[in-house]
């Protein structure tokens, strides 16, 4: 898939997306590289945590019009405290008028706060007044239970037909032996829930610990501490996407339900490598592989359900700056026809760009060459093979043709003082919205297409 590097050409007045500014208040709005939108386009969801680190000190959950900038509160947690338990990083459902975000345990306090082992998902359902309830179940007593996790899921993305969640996870038990044993066992990795699976029933012995939720969630790819050396192992799976709207298509036809992710390993050199990896989502997922059970045990993480198979896409480790870049923070992302993964990784001159992979295996490809590195993770058009990213802090677009070449990238806002960031497409590709820090806080801005 090779093709010749371009030059990026000045863009004319007539590229120039309008833009203004929605939210004014003196609090942040955080997007947070979610699905914004909500199914009709008229509101933008957001949280108002006081920094990217602090979810846990945050209480809300708000959207805003975007015509006419009027602001309402979705979700407001009753009994906030300085340790949780905090929300944040929320997401519309792809049609209908739910969103579903990350809640800390409702028994966070000073000796047991807000953590990366100790939230869920939350879903608030508006057309039947937010009623609100837990998406994943939670059970840290034996014996444990399939279907439900034994620590924190987080940044919950909805599958293009709204019958799956994905998100990150770490495991509470996995915590605590860490600090038991003095050896890792705290390893960061991938998971989805499903909405049409059996029922889940924890039992809920320890109030405001374990929790009955209305999801069947499970691990999609299993982590080790110490990858072999040259081995597909991998220590740490996060940042991860759906693959298209309904996964990818296969060299038979068939579609393919799929997450992308980034994973850790050790290359044949022995050094630490960030990879782009797929992982293949078998639609029955509440029966167990031959890995263990689901569920997991006291020393084991939970493992994924049989027929789960995952596999690196990037082979970077013979390049000039080999591995996925670590910085800027960044996922990955897909087409919507699910054909390509975008990444972010540095070229030959050591400049951060925009990189796509086929989903079905291949050479990678580079389609942006700025003079300067790329700002931010790449997003996609909900219907075509256009996407856009952060450059020279404005905003770009670029298109790829029948081939999977891209074109000219197109240059739609003027330069910013500050570079916006968290990019999202309205559901039908003509507005983007994005923030902006002005004055100290963290403003959602849209520009629309001319």
């Amino acid at each position: 898939m090779a093709f010749m590097p371009f030059l990026v050409k000045p863009s004319s007045s007539q590229d120039l997306w309008s833009e203004r500014q929605l939210t004014f208040k003196a609090q942040n709005h955080e997007l947070d590289h979610n699905q914004n939108f909500s199914p009709d386009s008229q509101w933008i969801v957001y949280d108002t945590r006081p920094n990217p680190a602090g979810i846990a000190l945050n209480d809300r959950i708000e959207k805003v019009h975007v015509d006419n900038g009027n602001t309402k509160i979705l979700y407001q947690v009753e009994s906030p405290t300085p340790f949780g338990p905090g929300v944040g990083a929320v997401s519309y459902h792809p049609f209908l008028n739910q969103v579903v975000f990350i809640h800390g345990l409702p028994d966070s306090d000073a000796d047991r706060p807000y953590a990366g082992h100790r939230r869920l998902g939350m879903i608030v359902d508006e057309s039947s007044g937010n009623q609100s309830y837990w998406m994943d179940s939670r059970d840290i007593t034996p014996p444990f239970t399939a279907g439900a996790l034994r620590g924190g899921t987080h940044r919950h993305q909805w599958s293009g037909d709204g019958n799956w969640l994905g998100f990150t996870y770490n495991d509470a038990l996995m915590v605590a032996l860490e600090e038991e044993t003095g050896k890792v066992h705290d390893l960061r990795t991938v998971g989805v829930a499903k909405k049409q699976a059996p029922e889940v029933k924890p039992d809920l012995d320890q109030p405001g610990e374990n929790i009955q939720g209305s999801w069947f969630s499970v691990l999609l790819v299993q982590v080790v501490a110490a990858p072999v050396p040259g081995s597909q192992e991998i220590s740490r799976a996060y940042s991860d996407w759906w693959v298209g709207k309904k996964g990818y298509q296969k060299e038979d036809g068939s579609w393919q339900l799929s997450r992308a992710f980034l994973g850790d390993l050790v290359d044949r050199n022995g050094r630490k490598l960030t990879e782009v990896f797929i992982v293949d989502i078998p639609e029955d997922i509440h029966k167990a592989g031959d890995a263990g059970p689901l569920e997991g045990s006291h020393t084991t993480m939970p493992t994924p359900p049989g027929n789960t198979e995952w596999r690196r896409l990037t082979y970077t480790e013979d390049r000039k700056y080999p591995g996925v870049t670590a910085a800027p923070r960044h996922w990955v992302s897909s087409s919507m026809d699910g054909a390509f993964v975008s990444y972010l990784a540095k070229d030959n001159k050591g400049l951060v760009q925009v990189f796509l992979v086929p989903t079905l295996g291949g050479e990678s490809m580079q389609v942006s060459f700025h003079d300067t590195p790329v700002q931010s993770m790449v997003r996609w058009h909900p219907e075509t093979r256009e996407f856009a990213y952060v450059c020279d802090n404005a905003l770009y677009i670029n298109r790829l043709d029948g081939l999977g070449n891209p074109g000219n990238p197109i240059r739609i806002s003027n330069e910013f003082e500050t570079a916006p960031f968290s990019l999202v497409y309205s559901r039908d590709g003509n507005r983007l919205a994005f923030n902006r820090e002005v004055e100290g806080f963290v403003q959602v801005f849209i520009s629309e297409r001319p």
